[in-house]
């Protein structure tokens, strides 16, 4: 087959230009992750292995080589893993990442636009581009595999210029093997970092990928003087080469120490190589039970949530191994989806080596480790909120929206996830702008308090503008701010807290007990009672397009006409004993709107539009006949007729039409 030519994907050659251009400054971080995609290829081999023992071909001794070359400038980073084949290596290495890369190029742009400086860490391990991270160092790459089970192999090259080509050759052996044509400054005495250097890829190798569980091999070469029978060193004898094969990496699992044992560094480094992190973690979770079900633990909260973290194409769940043994990847079974984002291991005898994934779902020792793993997690979170507020509140800003996810699902899984999470919810308050626990909230309430407020909006000043929150405010209510859409499902879902119904400040009474409020409410029940005519007369001259029209107990005087359109309008009332009764005028976004009556008529009317419609008489009581406009004015507002008002001034015309009533019939000031 004659060697074929792609080209890469628009995106693809975008990353691979800020890879050549080195927009990382931590070059050496491309061994690290060359060793860990190895290490995941002998993951896949030995799993693979598991039903099929002639993948293996004979070769059970897992390993990854390196192999430096002074004079020709090259590294090779090679192992006897799983191996790819034509396809695979299209769409493995030809397309990078692969939605991944899209997402890691609109950050890079939003960072740079916000003059944000993100890491390397940030950027590499959550995007997935690793791989590519060899361009930093190297002008061209080569790699030659053969997946295991399959005759022939492939050669894939590139030197970044925006192309890449594969031909057939030969490799007696399963797996791959990458070679990296190093760019001058990596190579050499006087280079800025020698990666030809045995001694500084053996430091490399201790730093970052120690407790792989595979042995990361090289040969040294070094000479010595030849020896006697006795052992001693024979006098004037040349010296001569010898070459050593050594192990770099303790392979240790990290898990089967003592804790005790292990330094936090440790446990940091192991993280970031065996899940592809670049920064330490968040917290770390080493658990170790015996008993009815025995198992060792190693859980993590990352330091930052995914990119993907809430899209399908994110695949959450913790390793399996069965007595240190490789078992399952990515074992959805052992967490609740609301601690999705958790990464880690865990280890135990009680599981079998060949156990399928649907015996895993009926598995009554994986139930009872995941119990008491959910158990330990939100252990940890509540003790933290308790006693770290500072770490606590990061850890929201991560990953909070996956807890009040799981509060809202808990309606279909029918299980106790609100009494687990409601005490570890945070929310923005309006006392002094800071989140809150529920139970926090609660604690401060007024006594005479008998609901928790909240708010719905976009942002915080959304809700600080409405009329509501003035009223509250003045009373020393708390409000808590609910900016993110999940956030009502979540509230609605727990319904009540320590008794406390839960009340939007937007829907209707607010209930408030105080005698101020009482007052106001009996006020409001007469305007309900006097108004009973107009909201009769608006309905019938609305017709079927009004679904129901009340005047609704409020602090505030309010009336309610809700449109069957979905649309539902407020008119508040208030009261000066100072107004002018020939005009008042109103601010209505910015433009004057007002209304005047002569002859025995109300009329309304902006600056820009001039005289808008008749609208209600003077003497309502006598003449109900011009309420009729109410139509013309909804069809005028609501459906688009002629004259046509600029469409966001129409749910506030009418607000102001009724209150233009009320205003004229009792001489009280119109405010909306």
């Amino acid at each position: 087959m004659a060697k074929e030519t792609h080209e890469f994907q628009a995106e693809t050659k975008q990353l691979l230009d800020l890879m050549i251009h080195s927009i990382y400054t931590n070059h050496e971080i491309f061994l690290r992750e060359l060793i860990s995609n190895a290490s995941d290829a002998i993951d896949k081999a030995h799993f693979e292995s598991l039903t099929d023992r002639s993948l293996l071909e004979g070769d059970e001794a897992f390993q990854i080589f390196l192999t430096p070359d002074a004079e020709q400038h090259t590294l090779t980073i090679a192992d006897n893993g799983i191996g790819m084949n034509r396809d695979e290596l299209i769409e493995n290495i030809g397309t990078i990442a692969k939605s991944g890369t899209k997402a890691f190029l609109e950050q890079l742009k939003k960072a740079k636009e916000e003059n944000k400086d993100l890491t390397d860490k940030e950027m590499i391990g959550q995007f997935g581009v690793g791989f590519y991270s060899a361009f930093m160092v190297a002008d061209h790459v080569t790699i030659v595999t053969r997946k295991a089970g399959e005759k022939q192999a492939w050669k894939w090259e590139s030197n970044a210029d925006g192309s890449y080509t594969i031909e057939e050759c030969e490799k007696a052996e399963r797996g791959t093997a990458i070679t990296l044509h190093l760019k001058d400054a990596f190579c050499g005495k006087e280079a800025e970092q020698d990666f030809t250097d045995n001694y500084e890829l053996e430091r490399l190798v201790k730093k970052y990928s120690d407790y792989v569980r595979y042995p990361i091999k090289m040969d040294f070469t070094f000479e010595e003087t030849p020896k006697d029978k006795d052992g001693k060193e024979i006098e004037g004898a040349d010296k001569i080469k010898k070459v050593e094969t050594r192990t770099l990496n303790s392979m240790q699992p990290l898990w089967t120490k003592n804790k005790s044992e292990i330094k936090k560094e440790e446990y940091n480094e192991f993280f970031k190589h065996q899940f592809h992190e670049w920064e330490d973690p968040m917290e770390v979770f080493h658990t170790k039970a015996e008993g009815t079900v025995e198992y060792t633990a190693l859980l993590a909260i990352p330091a930052h949530a995914p990119f993907n973290l809430y899209q399908t194409d994110y695949e959450p769940g913790l390793q399996l191994y069965s007595r240190h043994v490789f078992i399952m990847d990515k074992c959805k079974d052992l967490l609740p989806d609301y601690l999705r984002f958790m990464k880690g291991l865990v280890d135990s005898p009680d599981l079998s080596l060949n156990i399928s994934r649907e015996l895993l779902q009926q598995s009554r020792e994986l139930k009872a480790i995941g119990r008491a793993l959910e158990k330990n997690i939100l252990k940890t979170l509540s003790r933290k909120l308790k006693n770290d507020r500072e770490w606590y509140e990061k850890f929201w800003n991560e990953y909070g929206k996956s807890l009040k996810i799981g509060i809202y699902n808990s309606i279909y899984s029918g299980s106790d996830t609100v009494d687990k999470l409601k005490d570890l919810i945070l929310f923005l308050s309006s006392k002094e702008g800071k989140l809150v626990t529920l139970k926090e909230y609660v604690e401060r309430m007024p006594e005479s308090q008998k609901k928790i407020y909240y708010a719905t909006a976009k942002d915080k000043e959304t809700i600080e503008q409405l009329p509501q929150m003035e009223t509250l405010r003045d009373k020393g209510i708390e409000v808590l701010y609910l900016l993110d859409p999940v956030d009502e499902f979540a509230i609605e879902t727990i319904h009540q807290y320590e008794e406390k119904p839960f009340h939007s400040i937007s829907r209707g009474d607010l209930g408030l007990d105080d005698a101020e409020s009482q007052e106001v409410k009996k006020e409001t029940e007469e305007i309900q009672k006097d108004n009973s005519d107009l909201m009769k007369d608006i309905k019938e001259a609305l017709g079927d397009k009004v679904e129901d029209g009340t005047f609704d107990v409020e602090d505030l005087a309010m009336g309610t006409i809700r449109f069957d359109n979905g649309a539902q309008l407020q008119i508040e009332f208030s009261w000066a004993s100072n107004v002018k009764k020939e005009t008042r005028f109103v601010e209505l976004r910015g433009t004057k709107a007002g209304l005047n009556w002569q002859d025995g008529e109300v009329e309304f009317y902006t600056e820009e539009y001039g005289k808008c419609l008749d609208v209600i008489p003077t003497n309502y009581a006598t003449d109900r006949e011009h309420a009729r406009n109410l139509r013309h004015f909804y069809d005028v507002v609501i459906e688009g007729a002629e004259p046509c008002f600029k469409p966001q001034q129409g749910i506030d015309m009418i607000k102001i039409l009724c209150a233009v009533y009320e205003s004229a019939r009792t001489g009280r000031e119109v405010v909306l």
